[in-house]
């Protein structure tokens, strides 16, 4: 059985079971037809994940893996604000007419400052130090840049990367305000492993623990009928995540590079509704 199955039918059972509902109060996202759009929430969810065990996707249904790749690869190495880079549309709710998302994730990873070493981005920071500097607890990102948070279409949910070195074992803790579980959460942890994996393999360590800590876990209350559905679900075996072992620089990955072996899931056929 995946882990990554027993951690999101716990999480999603404890969140229906124990959760906090908001529908005391006036809610910002809606739904396509302009109802308010309500949910269920547990606060404080934190979640681990070892990379060495096993690759951290869901079984009970599909994780779309290479469109998660491309949408990494699009904030982290092109470090791009504009939709027109990404290969996927998930983006283009929130984007203006030029395809801009405002000053957001790939643009704040892209702010370079100036360091006694310097200058560096937040990427090439973090590249830097985990070459020169292994033993620094001060590597890490951050895309919540409030003074832009008037600019961006939508505040980052995941807005917090921390990389810590252990030995010869890269570890990392992904900090998000805000998830919802049905249809973002294994999208952010795939997409988080694989960053994980990307940045050791460029600094020549081993990817190891992804620990996810998530601010607000919530369900909302139209995704309840599909929830109950695949948590219902036997889980299958977690594939293997195969790299390209030519692939040494951070900035030579591509979508190509990465590639699941015996990645077996249950189709789900419900078209899951996005609030937005």
């Amino acid at each position: 059985m995946s882990r990554a199955d027993e951690i999101f039918i716990a999480n999603c059972r404890e969140i229906m079971q124990n959760g906090v509902w908001d529908t005391a109060y006036d809610v910002r996202p809606k739904w396509e037809d302009g109802t308010p759009a309500h949910t269920v929430k547990k606060f404080g969810i934190v979640n681990r994940y070892d990379l060495r065990e096993e690759f951290p996707i869901l079984t009970i249904r599909r994780t779309a893996f290479r469109s998660c790749v491309d949408e990494l690869l699009w904030i982290w190495q092109k470090k791009s604000n504009n939709v027109h880079d990404l290969h996927s549309h998930i983006w283009d709710s929130w984007a203006d007419e030029n395809g801009s998302i405002g000053k957001a994730y790939g643009y704040q990873l892209a702010q370079k400052a100036v360091y006694r070493e310097g200058e560096f981005d937040q990427v090439d920071r973090v590249l830097y130090d985990l070459k020169h500097n292994p033993s620094s607890r001060r590597i890490m990102t951050n895309l919540y840049n409030f003074q832009d948070l008037h600019e961006m279409n939508l505040y980052p949910c995941a807005y917090s990367m921390t990389f810590n070195v252990s030995g010869n074992t890269l570890n990392g803790i992904l900090n998000q305000r805000s998830n919802d579980m049905l249809t973002a959460n294994n999208w952010n942890v795939v997409q988080y492993a694989v960053l994980l994996v990307m940045m050791a393999r460029s600094s020549g360590l081993e990817a190891g623990e992804l620990v996810h800590v998530i601010a607000d876990a919530h369900l909302y209350d139209r995704h309840l009928p599909i929830v109950e559905e695949l948590i219902s679900r036997e889980p299958k075996r977690a594939p293997r995540l195969v790299v390209d072992p030519s692939v040494k620089n951070f900035y030579d990955f591509t979508v190509d590079s990465f590639a699941l072996e015996g990645y077996e899931y249950t189709p789900l056929e419900r078209k899951i509704p996005v609030a937005i």
